[in-house]
C-alpha cells in the first residue's frame, strides 16, 4: 500500500502529467472556433440578420482574446482557482445563450447577447493562460514544442467537440450550444489540480526527445484523422454506430499519451532540487546566493560590466568569462565593496508588464504579430466568401482544410523553431520571419485565382498563421521572462481582434462591397464608397461579389502587410541575437 501510494504521489507531481492534462485542458480551449457552427441556430431562433450575427461574432473574438482578468487572477490566486473561474465563465455564457435559443428564458436583446458570448469564450483565457503558465514553468528549455503542442490543440478543439456532438446530440443544432456550455467546463473542473507548475528537475531529460516525439507523432496522427472523419461524414451517410465508432477511435487516440507519465512515474531518478536543477554548473560549485531577487539583480549588474566584445567570443569562453564577471561581483557585494541597485531588467531576464511595455523589442513583437496574425486572421474570417466568390460548392471544406493547417503550423512552429534555437543559437524570431514569408506567397495566391490557388493559398496561410502562436508566446518568454508570462501573452494576444476589426472588418468587406456594386450597378467610385460605407454602419443586406477580383485587392494588401512583419521579425532577430547566444550558446552541435 506504501508503494502504490508513493507511485501515486510520484505520478501526480509528474510534469508529464501536467502537461498531458495541459493538452486535455487545451483541447477545450477551442470553443470560440465552434462560433461558425453555433451561429446559424442563434440566428435562426432569434431572427437576427447577418449584421447581428457579426455584431456576435466580434464579441466572441474580444472574449477570446481579452485576457487581463484571467493574467492577474492567475497571479492572484491560486491556478485551480483560475480555471474555476474560467469553467464558471464558460457555463453561464454559453449556457445563458442555450437558455435563450431554446426558449426557456426571455429573449435578451442583442447587447446583452454579445455580452453572454464575450463572458462565455473569455474562460477560454483562464484555459490558455494557466496552461500555457504551467507548462513553460515546467519545461523551460522545451517552450517551443510544449507552447506549440498546446496551441495546436486549442486550435483543433472545435473539430474534437464536433465529433462528440455529432455522437450525442446530432441533428438536434442548439444542442451544441449546451455542450459548448457544459463539456469544457467538466473537464477543466476534472483536471484543475493537475495542471499546475511542480517541483522536480526541469532541465532536458534524454526521455524528452523520445517522449516529445510520442507527442508529434499523435499530434500528426490525430489531424490526419480529423481531417479524414470530416470528409468522409461529408461526402457519405454513415450510420449512427458508423459515427460511435469514429468517435471512440478519437478518445483513444486523445487518451494515448496519457502513457507517457505512466510509464515515467516507474522509473526513478537521483532527486534534484528546482533551484539547483535551473542553476549553471559554475554556480553550483562557487558561491550560493541566497534569494532569486538578488540573483537577478547581480546578473542585472553584470551585464552592465562586461564588455561589448564579451558577447562575440565562442560560447565556451563567454560563459566563462561571465562566470567570472559574476562571480567578482557576488563577492565584492557581499564585502560591501559593490552596492547592487535594483533596477529595470535586461532582454532575458523576469519583466513586468509595464517594464515590458516600455522596451522596443515587446512592440516590435506586438506589431509583427498584428500584421501576420491579422492578416491570416482576414482569411479565416473571409473564406466562405472567398471560396463562393470563385464558384466553389463547398466552401465548408476550405473552413475544415485551414484548421487543420492551422493546427500543423502551431505544432511545425514550435518543433522548428525550437531547432534552429537549440542546434544553431539563432533567434527564434528569424522563424517567425520564415512564417510570415510563406503567408506573403498564399496570400498571393489568393489574389491571382488560379486554378487549385484556394488550396495552396489556404494550405500556406494556414501554415503561417499557426506558427505566430507557436513561435510569438515562445519568444516573448525567453526575452522578457516567465513570472509574468501571463500578463505579457495575453497583452500580446489583443493583436488578433486588432487585426480582426482593421484588416476584415474595414479593409476586406469595403473592397468587397465595392467591387459587388461594380458588378450590380457600375456607379461612380465616391458614390461606391459613400454606400459600402453606409452598408457597413447600417443593417442592409449585402452585395454578392463573383470573381477573383472581389479579394484581389485585399490580398495583395495583406501580403504586403506580411512583408513588412518578415522586416519587423528580421529586426528583433538582429536586436536580440545576443540573448539568444546567451541562452543557447552552449547547446550548440
Amino acid at each position: 500500500m506504501g508503494r502504490l501510494h508513493e507511485w501515486l504521489s510520484s505520478l501526480l507531481n509528474d510534469r508529464w502529467l501536467v502537461f498531458v492534462a495541459a493538452m486535455w485542458v487545451q483541447s477545450c480551449a477551442g470553443i470560440g472556433y465552434l462560433f461558425g457552427s453555433i451561429s446559424p441556430t442563434i440566428k435562426t431562433s432569434l431572427h437576427y440578420n447577418q449584421r447581428q450575427v457579426a455584431r456576435l461574432a466580434v464579441a466572441k473574438d474580444l472574449g477570446d482574446s481579452v485576457g487581463f482578468l484571467a493574467a492577474t487572477l492567475s497571479e492572484i490566486l491560486p491556478l485551480w482557482a483560475a480555471l474555476l473561474v474560467g469553467a464558471i465563465q464558460n457555463f453561464v455564457g454559453y449556457g445563458w445563450v442555450w437558455l435563450v435559443v431554446t426558449a426557456k428564458t426571455p429573449v435578451l436583446p442583442l447587447w446583452a447577447m454579445c455580452i453572454l458570448i464575450f463572458v462565455g469564450t473569455n474562460g477560454e483565457t483562464y484555459f490558455n493562460t494557466v496552461a500555457l503558465v504551467s507548462c513553460v514553468q515546467n519545461f523551460p528549455k522545451n517552450r517551443g514544442p510544449v507552447v506549440g503542442i498546446l496551441k495546436g490543440f486549442a486550435g483543433l478543439g472545435g473539430a474534437i467537440l464536433t465529433q462528440i456532438y455529432a455522437v450525442m446530440y446530432s441533428p438536434h443544432h442548439s444542442s451544441l450550444i449546451c455542450m459548448v456550455a457544459v463539456g469544457p467546463t467538466i473537464v477543466v473542473i476534472a483536471l484543475m489540480f493537475i495542471v499546475r507548475p511542480v517541483g522536480g528537475h526541469k532541465q532536458i531529460r534524454r526521455s524528452d526527445g523520445f517522449s516529445f516525439s510520442v507527442i508529434y507523432c499523435v499530434c500528426l496522427v490525430l489531424a490526419c484523422y480529423l481531417m479524414g472523419v470530416m470528409l468522409v461524414e461529408d461526402l457519405f451517410d454513415l450510420s449512427y454506430n458508423n459515427v460511435v465508432i469514429f468517435t471512440t477511435i478519437l478518445f483513444v487516440i486523445l487518451l494515448i499519451p496519457i502513457a507517457i507519465p505512466i510509464t515515467m512515474s516507474f522509473y526513478t531518478e537521483p532527486k534534484i532540487s528546482v533551484e539547483e536543477a535551473l542553476l549553471p554548473e559554475h554556480s553550483k560549485q562557487g558561491l550560493s546566493i541566497c534569494e532569486d531577487d538578488t540573483h537577478e539583480i547581480i546578473f542585472s549588474e553584470m551585464e552592465d560590466e562586461k564588455p561589448k566584445e564579451v558577447d562575440m567570443l565562442p560560447a565556451s569562453e563567454r560563459k566563462d568569462r561571465i562566470a567570472q564577471l559574476q562571480a567578482k561581483l557576488v563577492q565584492a557585494a557581499a564585502e560591501g565593496a559593490v552596492r547592487i541597485k535594483k533596477r529595470r531588467p535586461h532582454r532575458g531576464e523576469d519583466f513586468t508588464l509595464i517594464e515590458a511595455l516600455i522596451k522596443a523589442d515587446f512592440w516590435l513583437i506586438f506589431f509583427s504579430l498584428l500584421l501576420g496574425s491579422g492578416s491570416g486572421l482576414t482569411v479565416i474570417d473571409n473564406l466562405g466568401q472567398m471560396s463562393d466568390s470563385l464558384g466553389y460548392d463547398n466552401t465548408h471544406v476550405f473552413v475544415s482544410m485551414i484548421s487543420i493547417w492551422n493546427f500543423l503550423g502551431r505544432i511545425g512552429g514550435g518543433y522548428f523553431s525550437e531547432k534552429i534555437v537549440r542546434e544553431y543559437a539563432y533567434p527564434r524570431p528569424i522563424a517567425l520571419a520564415v512564417a510570415q514569408v510563406i503567408m506573403a506567397i498564399g496570400h498571393f495566391f489568393f489574389a491571382m485565382g488560379w486554378p487549385g490557388a484556394m488550396y495552396l493559398g489556404t494550405l500556406l496561410v494556414g501554415l503561417g498563421y499557426g506558427s505566430h502562436w507557436a513561435i510569438v508566446p515562445a519568444a516573448a518568454s525567453e526575452l522578457f521572462g516567465l513570472k509574468k508570462f501571463g500578463a505579457l501573452y495575453n497583452f500580446l494576444t489583443l493583436a488578433n481582434p486588432t487585426g480582426s476589426l482593421v484588416f476584415s472588418g474595414l479593409i476586406a468587406s469595403t473592397i468587397y462591397d465595392m467591387e459587388a456594386e461594380k458588378q450590380a450597378c457600375g456607379h461612380h467610385h465616391g458614390q461606391q464608397i459613400v454606400s459600402s460605407l453606409s452598408r457597413f454602419l447600417f443593417l442592409d443586406d449585402p452585395l454578392k461579389c463573383e470573381g477573383a477580383i472581389c479579394f484581389f485587392v485585399t490580398s495583395l494588401i495583406m501580403s504586403g502587410l506580411c512583408i513588412i512583419a518578415v522586416v519587423l521579425s528580421l529586426i528583433i532577430a538582429h536586436r536580440t541575437k545576443p540573448v539568444y547566444a546567451h541562452l543557447y550558446g552552449g547547446s550548440q552541435r
